[in-house]
């Protein structure tokens, strides 16, 4: 099952109060109805219970690296992304637990039509490597890549600096 949050800077409110819950979905109701009860006055019932399940979305992981950490920017065109993006889905519900990749972020090149970068994190670049060489990963990619407009080109980076701003 998935981690589901809530956060009640998404919902208006006069306390201003910036709790965000976040676990499987019956606890984050739970928790999320006797913070309404306790912090914001709200009276328990069906009402608050609806409001506060229409609030609920999919957790998004943390995007986190630190040095060592191994990075995989892939640069590719298509024109067909939203298949693009299934087969990823499909990859990542085959490979399950033994999926190394800990995040992806996909952006599409303003100045590029139906161009993309894939920035993809692993631990370190054994995982990387690891992640690579799965069979269902080399499956996969042959998916992928049928449906990309030319070849994908891969740049390998080792985390050297990590900073927040």
């Amino acid at each position: 099952m998935s981690r589901m949050t809530i956060d009640c800077r998404s919902v208006p409110s006069e306390s201003g109060c910036s709790l965000s819950i976040a676990g499987e979905e019956d606890e984050v109701m739970r928790a999320a109805t006797a913070h309404a009860v306790d912090v914001h006055g709200h009276t328990d019932g069906e009402e608050l219970r609806a409001a506060l399940r229409a609030s609920l979305v999919p957790e998004v992981a943390a995007v986190t690296l630190g040095e060592g950490a191994f990075v995989q920017v892939i640069e590719f065109s298509t024109t067909r992304l939203a298949e693009f993006q299934e087969i990823e889905d499909r990859w990542r519900d085959e490979i399950g637990a033994d999926r190394t990749a800990r995040w992806a972020l996909t952006g599409a090149d303003r100045n590029a039509p139906d161009r993309y970068l894939q920035v993809v994190g692993f631990p370190d670049y054994e995982a990387a490597m690891a992640n690579s060489k799965h069979p269902v990963t080399g499956r996969f990619a042959e998916q992928l890549m049928a449906l990309c407009d030319g070849e994908a080109v891969f740049h390998d980076l080792d985390v050297r600096r990590v900073q927040a701003f």
